[in-house]
């Protein structure tokens, strides 16, 4: 239908209205832009004329993206503009990305492939392995070129092309990618060895039989000695998973070993990589349990939570094969771990914040104590997001105890009064249990009692009711609070609306109706008024509360318990309140006194050091463990409930014959069909006392899990000095002996100070003491100082020589103290001084 302009009053043109908005620049007509059709004479275009105000009919002339785009694409050598030929590579990569279908500028994009612009070529390559499957015939028209790019000089171009190249997926390709991926992986640049270890996935996702009569596997093993440590991380990717079928990658102890002493090249991300492998791998005894854990302890001061909690999870592994009580030095790996998690959850996206707190939630309930003395942190902020807030409010009675107590029972108190009413009651509800564990003693359990009562008089519908609910596991732990319960539940009552509320006061009333002399009535105008009653919760508490008040008070409830049961009989609105009123009438029939001994039985008290049945989840916490720094943490539950089998992969531990072997034995034996690594490394060892020695971050932590019982790499006999003391370079001490020594000897043999020029740090202090056997028990910075603990043994005598040294940061000293049980302690103990003086020269 033509419609004459002038006379519609409706179009956007016609009188009475604007003008339409005129086009962006760069777009034409019918551009993603365009909101209105084209008007105008035979003349009339984009960016021409306005119509005449004549008798002329609009038409129809829009084009359509694509076909703007092969235009702009065909004129794109005439183009001189670098930036403005970007723009139309992004405009089609951006209609990509919506969605819109652009295959049909396959042809016209692979002609623009042969270009010196880098970002172009990406954006080309891009969109190439995009559409290669809808349109392979075109995609190996342009295999020449990828190929010939993957010999550029530039190395950025060669990366680019080999990861288009092996990103086509396309089986015709196998054969054109294979060489230039051999050769990506002896290429000198590191970014172009790193392409080429992820192309060979895309390669074994290809063609699986391919890629294994080329040995990838065994290539990549070889790979691990790379010394670009990002092809390292790849490697330890793509191996895990290539072999996932047999629990993920195959290790050895010089393997292990080799990626743990080059920890420090590695970038977080590697770092992650290599953590994720030691679980996985057997100690040949405890002593290299702990050099591994003092090799790892100082990556718990990055600010990357993932790395943190990867350490968290290679020190359970590790104890788990000390020998020791796991439990035992599972707790002492928390209470070395908490200050970094504590600090981590201080800041960061709301996302880590969250799970890192349900890391903290599982191991406060795992190991409880812990946590304690930091139950500030947990507060609730009141511009947190909400699910982490219900998550804190639920961490503060894990943490609370005697002196805590009252704190948090204030602070949770606050809560109630939130607007949040699901916060509200999760303030209550653990209020709740605090009572029910005692954590705050005798004490704590009446003070909690009186703020819920406090609570059922609110005029809040959901804090009373949560209240109510929450006074009965109180009571069911705490049968001696009753008094302070009974008095407002008649009141309570006549104005909960809530049926969990209301169901929750009508079992108590029957627990306490023994001291509480208006228990019957109140019940009796409910009985009354019984098919008014919607909610069956409320009808099963009424039946079983009657029950319970018949046998106290039999008098009184004889006559309201039978029309009850009349009433409920022929309810047959729910059937479990018609079966149980039918199980109470034909007991009582039956025998009055057994009825009375099962009504009696539901009544039993909990014993107060066990939890209910319901929130009994040791178990499961235990399991946890196994799972640590996973979605299992988040969700709550094993991985076997989320993830299907199909796609699940149980970590292969190393192989158990190759533990007692020699170190740089490899792994010769094992399932037929599993990939060995190839690799011949030299056995490298952890270096735990001097660049890694595992520092705390107080002084006062002297026995830091026992670190330092680890015994180091044997090195020769130091020759006698001037001075003749002569120590032990295989001296080694735990800290609870150095602890107990410190304490037996009750006054300093020497304590003295010498300036410093330079300020060292922790590690160089470290090492060049420990150069001179000078062993670091533990050490720690301060704001205005660093502090040392430092033990040493004569080679002769076997007698100990212990200091405390600080070197102060505001005007640079080394002060120490010396104790010593060696005789002749004075000359001792002024050789040991002048050996710390020569270690020290650098900074002097």
């Amino acid at each position: 239908l033509i419609v004459p302009m002038m006379n519609n009053p409706h179009h956007p043109t016609g009188p009475g209205s604007s003008a339409p908005p005129p086009f962006p620049p760069g777009a034409g007509a019918g551009g993603p832009h365009s909101q209105h059709p084209q008007v105008g004479n035979a003349t009339g275009g984009v960016g021409g004329a306005p119509p005449p105000n004549n008798d002329s009919y609009f038409t129809e002339t829009r084009k359509g993206e694509v076909n703007e785009l092969r235009t702009l694409l065909r004129s794109f050598d005439k183009e001189r503009n670098p930036l403005r030929k970007r723009e139309v590579i992004k405009k089609v990569i951006a209609y990509m990305t919506l969605g819109i279908d652009v295959s049909r500028l396959f042809s016209d994009m692979m002609l623009l492939v042969e270009t010196r612009d880098l970002v172009v070529k990406k954006m080309v390559y891009l969109f190439l392995c995009n559409y290669a499957t809808t349109n392979p015939e075109l995609a190996q028209m342009c295999t020449n070129t990828l190929q010939k790019d993957c010999s550029n000089e530039d190395p950025m171009v060669r990366g680019f092309a080999l990861r288009a190249l092996c990103s086509l997926q396309l089986p015709q390709m196998v054969e054109y990618i294979s060489e230039p991926l051999r050769k990506s992986l002896t290429d000198p640049h590191g970014y172009v060895r790193k392409t080429g270890v992820m192309g060979c996935l895309k390669l074994y996702h290809l063609n699986r039989d391919f890629a294994d009569s080329c040995g990838l596997v065994d290539i990549l093993y070889d790979l691990l000695k790379d010394n670009d440590t990002n092809v390292v991380t790849n490697c330890i990717y793509v191996l895990n998973e290539i072999m996932r079928e047999d629990g993920g990658m195959r290790m050895n102890r010089a393997i292990m070993l080799h990626l743990l002493n080059r920890l420090h090249e590695f970038s977080e991300f590697g770092v992650m990589a290599v953590l994720d492998l030691v679980p996985r791998y057997r100690v040949a005894n405890s002593d290299e349990a702990f050099a591994i854990m003092n090799l790892l302890d100082p990556l718990l001061r990055t600010s990357n939570s993932g790395v943190a909690l990867a350490v968290v999870r290679c020190f359970f592994a590790l104890t788990e094969q000390t020998g020791d009580d796991p439990l035992v030095m599972q707790r002492q790996v928390v209470d070395r771990v908490k200050m970094p998690m504590i600090t981590l959850t201080a800041g960061g996206s709301a996302e880590l914040v969250y799970s890192l707190l349900k890391h903290v939630d599982v191991l406060s309930q795992r190991f409880p104590g812990v946590f304690d003395d930091e139950y500030r942190q947990f507060y609730v902020r009141y511009n947190e997001p909400t699910h982490i807030k219900y998550l804190k409010v639920s961490i503060l009675p894990k943490v609370a105890n005697a002196n805590n107590a009252p704190d948090i029972i204030g602070e949770l108190s606050e809560y109630v009064g939130d607007i949040d009413a699901r916060l509200s009651r999760l303030a209550v509800r653990n209020m709740a249990r605090i009572a029910c564990s005692n954590a705050g003693g005798d004490w704590g359990a009446e003070h909690v009692v009186g703020k819920l009562v406090e609570f059922l008089d609110l005029n809040v519908a959901h804090v009373s009711a949560e209240a109510a609910n929450a006074l009965k596991d109180v009571l069911r732990k705490n049968p001696s609070l009753r008094e302070h319960v009974a008095p407002p539940l008649p009141r309570a009552l006549k104005y909960t609306t809530d049926p969990i509320g209301k169901a929750s006061i009508i079992w108590l009333l029957g627990e306490l109706s023994d001291i509480s002399n208006e228990a019957p009535y109140v019940l009796e105008k409910l009985i009354d008024s019984y098919d008014t009653i919607s909610n069956a919760s409320v009808k099963m508490a009424l039946l079983t509360a009657t029950m319970k008040m018949f046998f106290k008070r039999p008098p009184e409830v004889q006559k309201m318990l039978g029309r009850l049961l009349k009433y409920a009989t022929d309810d047959v609105s729910t059937q479990d309140v018609h079966d149980r009123a039918l199980y109470y009438y034909r007991l009582l029939k039956s025998s009055p006194q057994i009825a009375e001994q099962i009504l009696s039985n539901l009544s039993a008290c909990v014993a107060i050091e066990k939890t209910f049945a319901e929130e009994d989840d040791s178990d499961m916490h235990a399991a946890l463990m196994n799972e640590f720094n996973s979605l299992s943490i988040i969700y709550g539950q094993t991985s076997e409930n989320f993830i299907d089998e199909e796609h699940r992969v149980v970590p292969a531990m190393m192989a158990e014959e190759n533990v007692e072997g020699a170190a740089a034995s490899l792994l010769n034996d094992g399932p037929a069909h599993a990939h060995q690594p190839s690799t011949n490394f030299e056995q490298p060892h952890p270096k735990p006392t001097s660049a890694t020695n595992g520092t705390a971050p107080s002084a006062a932590v002297v026995d830091l899990l026992d670190f330092g019982d680890s015994t180091p790499t044997p090195a020769p006999i130091a020759a006698p000095s001037n001075d003749g003391l002569l120590l032990n370079p295989n001296a080694s001490m735990t800290g609870e002996a150095f602890q107990k020594m410190w304490g037996e000897i009750a006054s300093p043999t020497l304590t003295d100070s010498f300036g410093l020029k330079n300020l060292p740090n922790t590690a160089d202090t470290e090492g060049a003491l420990g150069k001179l056997f000078l062993n670091t028990m533990a050490s720690g910075e301060l704001p205005t100082e660093l502090k040392f603990f430092l033990y040493a043994q004569e080679s002769h005598s076997g007698s100990y020589l212990l200091v405390q040294a600080v070197i102060s940061k505001s005007s640079p000293s080394f002060s120490y103290t010396i104790k010593t049980n060696a005789t002749d302690a004075s000359k001792k103990c002024n050789s040991l001084v002048d050996k710390m003086k020569s270690a020290l020269v650098g900074f002097m």
